[in-house]
């Protein structure tokens, strides 16, 4: 499947999701690669990225976001660096593909199909107040929240059903549950509902979209993670048939 869409000389977008112990390396730059050599359907060759003319020397075992930039548009999928060398004088990484290749559309967050269940409800005026003012949620614990399931979830915001619909443009308090290091740990945001509609031949359950509001960089990071240790669950399993 890499082969069809990506060929050698490709441009890469890669981007760590290690938070480096190196103060001087930002992980979060998005910095630019090239496919070197493609040595099977599911590793290949990268160039080192450089910035100026220094080396970021990415560790071996490191996860990586990659964008390629192919013939037929962009794709993405999450690596990981299993090998680093010098070859004709090239610096290169060997990175084996961890999630399945997938059509990319810049500024979007890559969506993953879930079910899982959440609780949310609006937020109060004076709630509001505190989020508009980026302070930490000042938020009511003992107010009533209802059941929804989560459909897909990004670093950008989530899909959910329910019995029930907000008004768009509301703002609302989610809890949820995602699995990381093997436990189950509770996140509360604020999403922005975007989008509401009535599912097709299910009268009564409506489909909402919402992007997270005012949501902290570190919070988002575990996001995105849990998505790429699910996606290469996934992965795990389907090599295994």
């Amino acid at each position: 499947m890499l082969s069809k869409f990506i060929s050698l000389g490709n441009r890469i977008d890669l981007q760590s999701l290690e938070r480096s112990k190196n103060p001087d390396e930002d992980t979060q730059k998005i910095y630019a690669s090239k496919v070197y050599e493609i040595l099977s359907e599911d590793t290949l060759e990268i160039t080192m990225p450089m910035e100026h003319t220094r080396l970021i020397l990415l560790s071996v075992d490191s996860e990586l976001d990659l964008v390629f930039y192919g013939e037929s548009g962009l794709y993405q999928c999450f690596a990981r660096i299993v090998d680093r060398y010098k070859t004709n004088n090239v610096y290169l990484l060997k990175v084996e593909l961890t999630s399945n290749l997938r059509k990319y559309q810049r500024r979007e967050y890559y969506r993953f199909s879930c079910a899982l269940e959440m609780k949310s409800r609006s937020l109060q005026e004076e709630e509001q107040q505190s989020t508009d003012d980026l302070a930490p949620y000042m938020l009511n614990p003992d107010l009533p929240m209802r059941q929804s399931v989560i459909v897909d979830i990004s670093g950008g915001g989530l899909r959910f059903m329910s019995d029930y619909k907000y008004e768009v443009g509301s703002l609302i308090y989610c809890r949820y549950h995602l699995l990381k290091g093997g436990v189950n740990k509770e996140y509360e945001v604020i999403g922005k509902v975007i989008t509401v509609q009535e599912v097709e031949n299910r009268p009564g359950v409506y489909e909402h979209r919402a992007q997270y509001y005012n949501m902290d960089v570190l919070t988002r990071e575990e996001i995105i993670k849990y998505i790429f240790e699910e996606e290469r669950r996934n992965r795990q399993r389907e090599n295994r048939f």
